[in-house]
């Protein structure tokens, strides 16, 4: 399967990428699709050039270091890389020689000033297949030499003190519509399964990379599938977030806020294609799911060893549920990838699982049935693993967001303090003696015996007290079961918001 997607903020373009990242995800390891994805790096356009000339640096080096960043905030994001990187100043020639084929097929022409542009007219009806949109005829200006207002930039010829490459039709450089028809013919050839991208890039850019595309390797249907990804909205504003409305908040500064799994939850809970509002509150949302999740699986993992103790469970129920949500996912994903509705089906799944671990507060004596809470466990875990979300494995959030994996350091100091615990817990057991009189003597001796003993082992029950204390203080919840206990990573920022709503 080919797919095309267009390439440092927080706008709708990081929210895109990570929505079609899970998209690329569902089709490679939840349908076991074979996908390459190659991304169009635009390393020259006028923005870069006028940025390029203010900082006194080469258009191509200021553009590397775009790139480098973009780079690293996806992996911040952990948006998975593409399978080819490609630059348009590394694929001149092949541009080039794209537009010498559109003009030959009689679908461009050239101008005496050096520009070169697609002729819309020669391609009748079939200009629009996306949107059916044309440009406004007021936005022809006065200086242009197109033959007509709809028609667009395949080359631009060279402003002084610009860039430029050697053409047949002068010096100058690519529209920016040609080099993503370029690339991808380069590598796809004549056909392309999906091309992705945000709404606003349907038209004009989608319909003339179709219209090149098409004119230039005489085909009826060149893409397959093009999927829009909605906008990112601030609450209460109905425009988009970007770098141009100065709306916007840095990858950097936002994980310092959020994880990339609270945000990768808040795309999962709507549809890539709907336009969706961004706020405080919908993130918190996103995190109290995670949280209800990881939540879940801790008690169930609690439950399989013997440390929750339940009534008895109704196996044939939860493996039902298990049966009929896999069913439901998978619908779900098959239909224009609604993870909203997946999420919902989960989530129905550990409702039902969570309303049979109720702990009671001493043995009943019935058999356990931790294999049900195995299956369930695993299945959700390799599902949001699937879509780029890591529950198995407990993390403790450094302040640069960083995960430190060091759940076995937790695993050791709790089994330290459970020894501590239990031994200044025990009591000698009472001794048996025949006489009356020395049994109650011997009662009043050994109930000393036991106070003294109580009171020398105090301050190793504090201090195992004073360690969960502190723990938790690193968002490490130790909870004492009896004789045992078990920890869990807990969000510190949503405790304080919960004990805060208390008050």
């Amino acid at each position: 399967m080919s797919l095309d997607q267009h390439g440092h903020n927080l706008p709708s373009c990081h929210s895109s990428y990570v929505r079609f990242d899970i998209i690329r995800r569902i089709l490679t390891k939840f349908f076991g699709n074979e996908v390459i994805m190659v991304m169009g790096i635009t390393d020259i356009d006028d923005k870069i050039i006028k940025r390029a000339n203010e900082m006194n640096i080469s258009p191509p080096a200021l553009a590397r270091i775009y790139e480098e960043d973009f780079k690293q905030d996806m992996a911040a994001l952990k948006v998975l890389p593409p399978t080819i990187y490609m630059r348009v100043t590394e694929n001149i020639p092949q541009i080039i020689y794209f537009i010498e084929q559109i003009i030959a097929n009689g679908h461009a022409y050239a101008t005496s000033k050096g520009n070169v542009y697609f002729d819309v007219r020669s391609w009748g009806n079939k200009y629009g297949k996306l949107t059916s949109t044309y440009p406004n005829a007021q936005e022809e200006t006065a200086d242009t030499d197109k033959q007509h207002v709809q028609d667009f930039a395949l080359w631009k010829a060279a402003k002084p003190q610009e860039i430029f490459w050697a053409s047949p039709w002068g010096k100058g450089r690519p529209g920016w519509h040609i080099e993503c028809s370029t690339i991808s013919s380069t590598v796809f050839g004549n056909q392309l399964d999906i091309h992705t991208g945000g709404i606003d890039l349907a038209f004009p850019h989608h319909e003339n990379e179709i219209a090149q595309c098409e004119a230039y390797h005489q085909c009826e249907q060149w893409c397959n599938y093009f999927l829009h990804s909605g906008h990112l909205h601030i609450k209460g504003n109905r425009e988009k977030m970007s770098k141009s409305l100065k709306n916007y908040i840095t990858i950097k500064d936002f994980l310092k806020k959020f994880s990339s799994d609270e945000f990768r939850m808040f795309c999962l809970r709507s549809n890539y294609r709907s336009a969706t509002e961004f706020s405080d509150e919908s993130m918190d949302d996103a995190k109290n799911l995670l949280w209800a999740i990881s939540s879940f699986i801790n008690d169930a993992n609690t439950y399989i060893k013997g440390q929750l103790v339940c009534e008895p469970i109704r196996e044939d129920v939860l493996w039902e549920r298990l049966a009929n949500t896999k069913v439901n996912v998978k619908a779900a994903f098959a239909d224009d990838f609604d993870t909203s509705r997946a999420v919902s089906a989960i989530m129905d799944l550990i409702h039902h699982g969570n309303r049979q671990l109720k702990a009671v507060t001493k043995e009943v004596g019935s058999p356990r049935s931790p294999i049900v809470y195995a299956a369930i466990i695993s299945y959700i875990e390799n599902l949001f693993n699937t879509v780029g979300i890591s529950l198995g494995e407990r993390q403790v959030i450094s302040e640069d967001r960083t995960p430190v994996m060091f759940s076995g350091v937790i695993d050791e100091l709790v089994n330290f303090r459970i020894k501590v615990r239990n031994y200044a817990r025990a009591m000698p057991e009472a001794t048996e003696v025949e006489s009356t009189v020395q049994s109650q003597e011997a009662k009043l001796e050994e109930k000393e015996k036991r106070r003294l003993l109580l009171l020398e082992r105090e301050p190793l029950l504090q201090a195992c007290d004073n360690l969960r204390r502190d723990l938790a203080a690193f968002g490490i919840n130790i909870k004492d079961r009896g004789a045992t206990s078990t920890w869990e990573a807990v969000d510190q920022r949503r405790e304080q918001q919960r004990t805060e709503r208390e008050r």
